[in-house]
């Protein structure tokens, strides 16, 4: 699975932070919208990019999630945390 497009409402608020916070942190958001999908394809497993996809993309909660793919709550909410965590790490530097 592949990203390519990302939620307008959230390009939205990124931009709208960035232009409020001033140009240096404009080109600190580019590069890291520029580097996520992939850090996204790099970094996580199939699963994890999915329940990413799941939660902040089609805003699904936990539970959700764990119904429509058949896991546990707890399962949903640790593979999100790590896929989080990954990324985070992954990014970090392109800031």
């Amino acid at each position: 699975m592949t990203f390519t497009h990302f939620d307008p409402a959230i390009l939205a608020a990124i931009q709208q932070r960035s232009a409020t916070d001033g140009a240096d942190n404009h080109q600190r958001m580019e590069r890291l919208l520029a580097n996520l999908p992939r850090a996204m394809e790099q970094e996580l497993t199939e699963r994890q990019r999915t329940l990413l996809e799941l939660r902040y993309f089609r805003g699904l909660t936990v539970s959700q999630i764990a119904k429509e793919l058949g896991l546990s709550k707890s399962t949903v909410s640790r593979s999100l945390t790590r896929a989080t965590h990954k990324l985070f790490c992954a990014l970090r530097y392109s800031l």
